[in-house]
């Protein structure tokens, strides 16, 4: 079978997340999706080594050969790696948390990231000051863990995660520009927020997007996406 598509997760729920967002808009994808959670679990031990990256980067050749044109990856943490693979010129391979970085970093230029897992910040923080970069923008970041968020996610207890995410979402953070949410299991915690001074940025929709223009724009295929933009190497 061949692919318009394909994702690469450390996460088995992502796929249930990304799934529906690209069949709303694109039902008419065929969506490829490998589930590698190991490599995260390396990366929070070690943090990423040259065996880890190579890896990642392997794999995201490998979801390419059945034809996908765009292969996205969604972990934070790895997406640094994987945004950084050598594809030949023969598909473009994307972080889900581009889009977001290059928005976050025109509402600030005092950016907040919230991320459950300390791991996250260090990938995301590189992220958002190429980003900021390649925008010529000015920035300043801080970074705050929400440790007590990620044991709930462990249990499955979605709801609880989502809550606690939220929960910490609150009005003495009204003085930053934006804040980021690290990681793409988290967006849903943004839709509990009562905090509406700031916007509160989460990846998987405005990188579903972007990888849909991309899509788009290396098959000729039309479509409604809505897209914000993508970036990667080719």
């Amino acid at each position: 079978m061949t692919h318009d598509l394909a994702f690469l997760h450390t996460l088995a729920s992502n796929v249930d997340v990304f799934t529906p967002l690209v069949t709303e808009r694109r039902p008419d994808l065929r969506i490829r999706h490998a589930v590698a959670d190991h490599l995260l679990n390396a990366a929070r031990k070690t943090g990423m080594t040259p065996e880890i990256a190579r890896e990642v980067q392997s794999l995201m050749i490998d979801l390419a050969s059945t034809g996908a044109p765009v292969v996205v990856c969604t972990c934070s943490t790895i997406g640094g790696a994987a945004e950084a693979t050598d594809t030949g010129g023969r598909f473009a391979a994307m972080r889900i948390d581009r889009p977001m970085a290059n928005r976050a970093v025109t509402l600030g230029p005092e950016v907040l990231v919230l991320a459950a897992l300390a791991s996250t910040f260090g990938p995301t923080r590189a992220l958002l000051e190429d980003s900021a970069r390649r925008a010529n923008v000015p920035l300043r970041l801080e970074e705050r863990l929400i440790e007590s968020a990620w044991p709930y996610f462990e249990r499955g207890d979605r709801d609880g995660y989502y809550q606690v995410i939220a929960d910490a979402l609150t009005p003495d953070l009204a003085g930053f520009g934006v804040i980021v949410l690290a990681q793409a299991s988290m967006a849903p915690a943004a839709d509990r927020s009562r905090l509406t001074a700031v916007p509160v940025l989460a990846s998987p929709r405005m990188g579903v997007e972007a990888a849909l223009e991309l899509v788009r724009t290396e098959t000729g295929t039309t479509g409604t996406t809505g897209a914000t933009g993508a970036t990667g190497p080719r």
